[in-house]
């Protein structure tokens, strides 16, 4: 039967690929963030009843565990899958497909609507947050710490959510609501 506790982190490190780090580390909250993430793109999968929705949000859970990965090994390691172009490319194909049947945004838009959009939005959010994560550990450890590739995909993603979930209230018959700017 397997164990799911060793003990090994009680006193607040835990393995990276390679080495021990705390886990309060740069690093280690970075992609602990893109688990977060991954987790909250399965509640919006639970949620949605579309299936291509669904598809389409586990194919990027899947690419979540590749980036979970590619943070917890620094470079220049090479034993564990990285984060790359294709994903960013299928990132922008999403996007590019999508955007074109919503109407042109001229405001800000509060984040909500339907369920399965407010879902998207969070997700949005937190997308970003981990993308201000993986920044601010480039900048503590410096050029080649961050797969370029990482910050992109996280970049595409919070702005493929956010498409997704204005074609969510789309498809539901929900307008979007406007900032009004403090009114």
């Amino acid at each position: 039967m397997t164990r799911f506790y060793t003990r090994a982190g009680d006193c607040g490190d835990t393995n990276l690929i390679g080495k021990r780090a705390d886990k309060g580390s740069g690093r280690v909250c970075a992609y602990g963030t893109v688990d977060e993430l991954n987790s909250l793109v399965g509640v919006a999968i639970s949620f949605s009843s579309d299936d291509a929705l669904r598809q389409l949000l586990r194919s990027i859970q899947s690419d979540l565990f590749v980036l979970g990965s590619d943070l917890a090994a620094p470079l220049p390691q090479t034993k564990v899958p990285r984060a790359d172009g294709r994903m960013v490319a299928r990132l922008e194909g999403e996007i590019g497909s999508r955007e074109k049947n919503l109407p042109e945004l001229r405001n800000f838009v509060l984040p909500g609507g339907c369920r399965e959009a407010a879902l998207l939005h969070a997700c949005r959010s937190v997308c970003r947050r981990a993308e201000r994560e993986c920044v601010t550990l480039l900048r503590a450890e410096g050029d080649g710490s961050v797969n370029p590739f990482a910050l992109q995909y996280l970049n595409r993603l919070s702005s493929l959510l956010f498409v997704l979930a204005l074609e969510a209230n789309a498809k539901a018959w929900v307008g979007e609501k406007e900032w009004k700017g403090g009114e």
